[in-house]
């Protein structure tokens, strides 16, 4: 069977899927906060279910509520695909009150107010398959019940409500792996401080051990060999390394130059300096954020700060330069951020 889950963007989001990673092993993960993401999140979903038509299909939605009129249009594509002889079990899990309509509609569309959907889908995973064995559910439940003491706010859950808050915050400050560009990694590194975070639940002060162990957690995940470093040295050498794994998908050109785009990755003059260097066919760098501000970086091989006035009026200097594109569409697709970046790198004279 095929899984595809669509989930938040938080600790409880988060904690969905770290459920049915571990129960099913593997699958297409996507994660959305509401609005433009969701409707992006469910596109690409249905592509990719278009490529496995041949499988049996599990679609799981969950801590996230549909509009009716994003319901009714995943609905129909649904039928549809299942009228042509697909296998498309449709599943949606949530605990908001907004979604009360489309549950009134849709029986594919689950809503229990009282559960957090962490708690919901660990359910779910007993009452249609088999669950988790006795070993797997000696961590995996006691954090599925911190997760939804803390997400429905049951203050009288001591214990497990303040390991919640301290959870909550692991997830939410979980950004030295950008989210837009390495979508996957990230959710991976949030996925595994979870998991690392179970170990202290039952300890002494559990909480507290955690709070003081977040730091530790995190280098850990992050070093690559066995030195040691400052958690931003090893920031910066795991997304180095992570651009290089990469680059051929990020790769963009300017006339006879080579240079790599990233997008909402922020403060790139130490990484960008690092990447050009290590990777010596590369000739420029291009940050671009959800605004349309662009950063420029290079190596000495081609002047920047002429890309970028002739890009978009920007200006800077021949290795460090800058701009901003005034059409610029939000998006949290990067193959429609490299797109628009070389159609414009390919109309520079």
């Amino acid at each position: 069977m095929k899984l595809f889950h669509i989930s938040h963007t938080d600790l409880d989001g988060y904690g969905c899927q770290l459920l049915t990673k571990e129960f099913f092993k593997t699958g297409y993960f996507l994660n959305a906060n509401y609005g433009l993401e969701v409707k992006l999140c469910l596109q690409k979903v249905l592509e990719k279910i278009k490529e496995h038509l041949n499988e049996e299909i599990l679609f799981i939605i969950s801590d996230l509520n549909l509009t009716l009129g994003e319901a009714k249009e995943l609905h129909k594509e649904i039928t549809q695909l299942n009228d042509l002889g697909a296998n498309i079990t449709l599943q949606l899990l949530d605990h908001h009150i907004t979604g009360e309509k489309c549950a009134q509609k849709y029986d594919w569309y689950f809503l229990d107010t009282s559960r957090c959907a962490t708690k919901i889908v660990y359910d779910y995973l007993f009452d249609q398959y088999e669950g988790f064995n006795t070993q797997e559910n000696t961590w995996i439940k006691p954090l599925v019940d911190c997760i939804n003491a803390v997400d429905i706010w049951l203050e009288h859950e001591t214990k497990n409500f303040e390991f919640g808050k301290v959870l909550m915050r692991l997830v939410t400050q979980a950004n030295e792996i950008n989210n837009v560009l390495f979508a996957e990694e990230n959710r991976n590194y949030r996925l595994w401080l979870l998991a690392t975070a179970a170990r202290f639940i039952n300890e002494n002060n559990g909480n507290i051990a955690l709070d003081d162990s977040i730091h530790f957690i995190k280098k850990e995940y992050l070093k690559q060999d066995d030195n040691n470093n400052t958690i931003d040295n090893l920031s910066a050498r795991y997304l180095v390394q992570t651009l290089e794994n990469k680059k051929e998908e990020l790769t963009v050109y300017y006339k006879e130059h080579k240079g790599v785009l990233t997008y909402t990755l922020g403060s790139i003059s130490i990484p960008a300096n690092a990447f050009l260097k290590a990777n010596s066919e590369y000739d420029f760098f291009i940050d671009i954020s959800r605004r349309g501000a662009i950063s420029l970086r290079a190596n000495g091989k081609v002047d920047v700060s002429l890309i970028a006035q002739k890009l978009a009026n920007g200006g800077g200097h021949p290795n460090a330069a800058g701009a901003k594109f005034e059409d610029f569409t939000e998006t949290i697709n990067y193959e429609d951020v490299k797109h628009y970046i070389q159609e414009k790198l390919k109309r520079i004279e």
